[in-house]
């Protein structure tokens, strides 16, 4: 029997990083992934082939370009599927490359095939072909992720009634569809295919969308999203989908009827341990699937650890990759320095893009923490006349008193990009009166936080003034 140092089970972001770290560590690693899910569901079917997808929309719909030419600008007029996965599958198979590249230079083993434990140190893999091994490890990391969770009263059949595993497949873009769920997933396929011109439904039964963020960029994004004709038919919930002649009628328990071409049902996520056999592990997950685990990403059992959307929120992959490598280091006893840090921003692909890291308006509020905003609008900037971005936003949420940075909060054009310097400057300790000194390159969208740190300085001297 085999044995290793590690043992992964998963190769997404999160098991790579761990196995990776391992190696780094001079331990003997091995990974247990299925010969066509190497990268995980975060390159094959989720992170990577949606955010392709979503370039590939924006380039071919030519939508950016539209305040500058016209509504009517169009880089091509019929968009078809096999125009939106070229792209798509080129950039899976160049990720995929790069993941077995990283693997075999460090010398972790990739066994292909599906893997569930036989004891808490053994694991037995099958391969495609049907034949069995059995590996044991010292220590062993479970990274399995997630797939879309499927009410069970609902039929799947991949054409008229998807997942969000199952949209990328399409054979056609529809002319209509509901999505249902407006959470993350939901609202990111919604805006891509409204984009694309399909007239898209969006029922979600709680009464607003995207309930950690702050409200006034979901105000925002539900104004661009309305003006591609998205219907949002909040407080409501699915009665029934009826199919018939390839069409669907999306029921509501309101009573109202909605036909489509296709309905997507974006209902969460589910752990993929029920083949694990993880109670000979001595482990349980719950219906959700998912592991709990400690604050070093160690089950309930010594040796084993679970990282990534196995172990539930905020499952993100970079958040996934920093999970995986920690919990390698902490198996194999080496100093990691704090703990993985609150300060993790949270990036949502919609059209246009929505980021944030630290707290909400709400938050500060509920917690009587006075505070001030600073506002930049990207219509006031150079970029943002260059880019032809009139709607996007930056909002830094600041200390009244100490005038620490506490949120920072982006919509528009490269948001999750722009995220990223004021998390520098909240990790560092910075306050509003470095992004006041600071000078940025001029025409960016960078220079954004200069504008809303003087908008912020500005109002709190004003109230200094009045206090006397």
């Amino acid at each position: 029997m085999d044995h290793v140092d590690l043992l992964v089970l998963g190769s997404g972001p999160a098991g790579q990083k761990a196995a990776i770290a391992a190696a780094k560590l001079g331990r003997r690693a091995a990974v247990i992934e299925r010969k066509e899910m190497v990268g995980g569901v975060c390159t094959n079917t989720g992170t990577i082939p949606s955010k392709t997808l979503r370039e590939a929309v924006l380039y071919l719909t030519g939508l950016n370009q539209r305040e500058l030419y016209g509504q009517s600008y169009r880089l091509k007029d019929e968009i078809t599927v096999a125009d939106l996965s070229a792209r798509t599958q080129h950039v899976i198979g160049r990720e995929i490359d790069v993941i077995r590249s990283q693997l075999a230079r460090n010398r972790v083993e990739l066994m292909s095939g599906t893997g569930a434990f036989i004891d808490p140190h053994t694991v037995e893999v099958t391969d495609e072909g049907g034949t069995r091994r059995a590996v044991s490890a010292d220590k062993i990391v479970i990274a399995v992720g997630t797939r879309p969770a499927r009410p069970p009263s609902v039929e799947f059949d991949g054409r008229t009634t998807v997942d969000s595993g199952q949209i990328l497949a399409l054979e056609r873009v529809p002319e209509s569809m509901v999505v249902v769920g407006a959470g993350v997933i939901g609202i990111e396929y919604a805006s891509m295919f409204a984009a694309l011109g399909t007239k898209v439904t969006v029922v979600e039964r709680r009464p607003r969308m995207l309930e950690f963020c702050d409200l006034e960029l979901v105000e925002a994004l539900k104004y661009q999203l309305r003006d591609l004709a998205v219907t949002f038919r909040f407080g409501e919930t699915v009665h029934e989908v009826a199919r018939s002649n390839g069409a669907t009628l999306t029921v509501l328990d309101s009573g109202k009827r909605i036909p489509a071409d296709t309905v997507m049902y974006s209902a969460g996520r589910q752990g993929v341990t029920d083949t694990l056999n993880v109670v000979a592990a001595g482990l349980l997950a719950d219906d959700r699937g998912r592991i709990e685990v400690d604050e070093t990403f160690r089950t309930s059992v010594e040796h084993i650890y679970a990282v990534g959307d196995v172990i539930g929120f905020p499952a993100l992959a970079a958040t996934a990759m920093e999970q995986g490598r920690r919990a390698s280091y902490h198996a194999f006893g080496e100093p990691v320095g704090g703990s993985l840090s609150a300060l993790q921003p949270l990036g949502i692909y919609t059209i246009p893009e929505l980021s944030f890291v630290g707290r909400t308006e709400d938050e500060l509020t509920s917690e009587s923490v006075p505070f001030e905003v600073g506002v930049a609008r990207y219509r006031e900037l150079a970029r943002g006349a260059i880019l032809g971005d009139v709607y996007g936003m930056l909002k830094l949420l600041v200390h009244a008193d100490t005038r620490e940075l506490l949120g920072v909060h982006v919509f528009g054009s490269q948001a999750t990009e722009l995220v990223h310097i004021g998390q520098t400057v909240m990790g560092c300790g910075g306050t509003v009166d470095y992004l006041v000194d600071a000078v940025f390159n001029y025409p960016t969208l960078a220079e954004s936080y200069k504008v809303a740190a003087l908008d912020a300085v500005n109002k709190m001297r004003a109230v200094r003034t009045v206090e006397g």
